[in-house]
C-alpha cells in the first residue's frame, strides 16, 4: 500500500451522496478515499474495489446487501473491532463500500513508514487479528479478502477489520491483494477458515520482513500462480515468531495449525520478549523533516482548492513544515505568518495592559455541544474533528506528513483571521516543553517575533494542555496568534492556533470567534 501525495476527485459525488476527497492508501485492485456523506454532514471512509467484470443490476443488489449485512454481523459480534459498513454501492465497474471514519493508520501505510515490526508488536496485533477471524468462525464466516489494506492499527485500541462480505461476491479467487491469498484461493478452490489463517501469517510475515511473502507480480493471475507453486522465502527477523508465520504458510490447508495452537504461539512470543519492542523516538522523524526542509528554504507553493469541493495535500516539504513543531508550527502551509489586512496601527497590546486569557474549558468529552452563538455553523472535517466556524469561513488549506500529522487552516478568502488546527503521533509528554522547546525556537526565527507572556499550563476538555501567545510582522501587517495545544494519550496531540491582526485583538468578533472556536472544538469520535 502506498500513499498517493496529490490526487484531488473532480467527479460528481457517489450515488448523490458522497463527496470524495483524497484518495489516501490504495492496494491491488482497491482505493481508500476520505469522503464526506453530504446529507449527513459527516467524515466517511469510501473503499473503491474493482470488479473484474460488468455485473447486472440484480447481482450489484446480491453483492452490496451481502457486505452490509455480514459486515453488520461482525461489528456487532466484535464491537470496535469491525468497521461499520454504511452504505454500498457498484457503479463505474466498481464496488464502493461507505464506512464510518476511523481513527487509525491502514497498516500497509504504518510499514511504509517504519518498513518493518519488532515480533513482539507483530505478535499483538497478531493476536487482535485472531479474535476478530475466530469471533467470524465461529459464525460461519470467512474474511477471505484479509490484507494490510483491510486492517487499521489505532493507538488507542485493538486493531480494525474491515472487508468482509467481499470474498465471494464475483467468480474470481480474490478481489483484492492477490499476494496475500491463499494456494486454495490460487486454486480457485472453496475456502474456509484455514484461508484466513494463511493470510493472519501472511501479514504476520509482511509486519516483521517488511515485504509479503509472494510479491505481486504486476497481474492477479500471475501473482496468484506464485503464491500456490513457489517455496515460501525463508522469514529473517521473525524471531520467536519464524515458526507459526512457517506452520500458518503450508501449501495445505490441513497441514496449518489450528487458531490454539497460534494464540498460544503469539502469546508465548509476548511473554518471551516482553521487554524487546523498540519504537521510534517521539518527534524524531518529523523533527527530522522539519530540518530537511529548514535548510533547503521555503516550500514553492502547493495546491489549494476551494473548500467542500476538494482537499488538496501539498508536498511532503510543505507539510512537514506546517507539522514539525508537533502540536503547532510557527508558519502556515507557505511558510509565512498569515496575512492581515490594515486595520490601524501595530500594538502589541491596546492599552498596554496585560493580554486577555481565554478561560480553558474543562469538561469531559461526553459534554452536549454547546448552543452555537448567531452566525456560526458547526464544520465537521473528514479527519474526524469537528467546530463551529464563523459564517463565510471555510476550509482554506490542508497539509499532510503521511499518516503521522496533518495542519487544515480555516478562514474567508483574503480575510485577516484564521484558524489552523493541527494533529500529530509524535508528541511529546508535557505540553508546556513542547511549545517552548520543539516549537518556539522555530517561532524566533518570523520577522518580528515576540512572545506574549509565559508558556501557561492549563487543562482543556478534561486534557493536559498548554498555551503560547506571541506576535509576528510590523506595522498594519502585524498580526497576534492564540495558540493552544493539548495530549490525547500516548505521543498524539491537537493544536488551535487563531491568527487575527494584532490592532484588533479586543474587537469583540474575535474574542467571540476565540471563544467558540475553543467551546466548540472536537476531536474525533467526540
Amino acid at each position: 500500500m502506498t500513499m498517493v501525495k496529490a490526487h484531488v476527485s473532480a467527479r460528481e459525488p457517489l450515488d448523490g451522496r458522497y463527496r470524495l476527497l483524497e484518495v489516501f492508501a490504495r492496494e491491488t485492485n482497491r482505493l481508500w478515499w476520505y469522503a464526506e456523506d453530504v446529507a449527513a454532514e459527516r467524515p466517511r471512509l469510501v473503499a473503491r474495489t474493482a470488479l473484474p467484470e460488468p455485473v447486472g443490476q440484480d447481482t450489484a443488489r446480491r453483492v452490496t446487501a451481502r457486505v452490509v449485512r455480514t459486515s453488520e454481523t461482525m461489528r456487532l459480534l466484535r464491537p470496535g473491532q469491525v468497521a461499520a459498513v454504511v452504505d454500498a454501492v457498484v457503479e463505474a465497474g466498481a464496488l464502493w463500500t461507505v464506512t464510518e471514519w476511523v481513527d487509525g493508520t491502514p497498516l500497509g501505510e504504518l510499514l511504509a513508514q517504519q518498513g518493518s515490526l519488532h515480533p513482539v508488536r507483530a505478535a499483538r496485533l497478531g493476536l487482535e487479528l485472531l479474535d476478530v477471524l475466530q469471533a467470524a468462525h465461529d459464525e460461519g464466516v470467512t474474511h477471505g479478502e484479509l490484507s494490510p489494506g483491510q486492517v487499521f492499527v489505532r493507538d488507542g485500541g485493538p486493531v480494525l477489520v474491515t472487508g468482509f462480505g467481499l470474498a465471494g461476491a464475483t467468480l474470481v479467487p480474490r478481489l483484492t491483494a492477490p499476494s496475500y491469498a491463499s494456494p486454495e484461493q490460487a486454486r480457485d478452490e472453496r475456502i474456509g477458515p484455514a484461508a484466513d489463517l494463511w493470510a493472519l501469517g501472511a501479514l504476520l510475515y509482511t509486519m516483521v520482513e517488511g515485504r509479503p511473502p509472494f510479491r505481486d507480480r504486476g497481474r492477479p493471475d500471475a501473482t496468484l500462480r506464485a503464491v500456490d507453486r513457489l517455496p515460501l522465502r525463508t522469514p529473517l527477523r521473525a524471531g520467536p515468531l519464524t515458526q507459526v508465520v512457517q506452520g500458518l504458510l503450508r501449501k495445505d490447508p490441513r497441514e496449518r495449525p489450528t487458531r490454539p495452537v497460534v494464540r498460544e504461539a503469539l502469546t508465548r512470543a509476548l511473554r518471551e520478549d516482553a521487554d524487546a519492542e523498540r519504537r521510534p523516538a517521539p518527534e524524531s522523524w518529523l523533527r527530522g523533516a522539519y530540518r530537511a526542509v529548514r535548510h533547503a528554504g521555503p516550500p514553492r507553493g502547493g495546491r489549494a482548492l476551494a473548500a467542500g469541493t476538494a482537499l488538496a495535500v501539498v508536498t511532503v516539504a510543505a507539510a512537514a513544515l506546517a507539522a514539525s513543531g508537533a502540536l503547532s508550527s510557527g508558519t502556515d502551509t507557505a511558510g509565512a505568518p498569515p496575512r492581515a489586512t490594515p486595520s490601524g496601527p501595530a500594538a502589541r497590546q491596546p492599552g498596554g495592559g496585560a493580554p486577555p486569557t481565554p478561560t480553558p474549558t474543562s469538561a469531559p468529552s461526553s459534554k452536549p455541544a454547546p448552543a452555537l452563538p448567531a452566525g456560526y455553523r458547526r464544520y465537521s472535517a473528514p479527519e474526524g474533528f469537528s467546530v463551529a466556524l464563523p459564517d463565510g469561513w471555510k476550509r482554506l488549506t490542508t497539509s499532510r506528513v503521511s499518516g503521522l500529522a496533518y495542519r487544515v487552516t480555516f478562514g474567508r478568502d483574503g480575510g485577516p483571521s484564521t484558524l489552523a488546527v493541527t494533529y500529530s503521533e509524535r508528541v511529546g509528554p508535557d505540553p508546556v516543553a513542547v511549545w517552548r522547546d520543539d516549537v518556539e525556537p522555530g517561532l524566533r526565527k518570523l520577522p518580528g517575533y515576540d512572545r506574549v507572556g509565559a508558556v501557561r499550563a492549563t487543562t482543556y476538555q478534561g486534557r493536559r494542555a498548554a498555551d503560547l501567545e506571541w506576535l509576528a510582522g510590523s506595522g498594519a501587517a502585524r498580526t497576534r496568534t492564540f495558540g493552544r495545544g493539548f495530549l490525547l494519550g500516548g505521543t498524539r496531540g491537537f493544536s488551535l492556533r487563531f491568527t487575527t491582526p494584532a490592532a484588533a485583538w479586543d474587537d469583540a468578533a474575535d474574542r467571540l470567534a476565540l471563544r467558540t472556536f475553543l467551546g466548540t472544538f472536537r476531536t474525533p469520535q467526540e
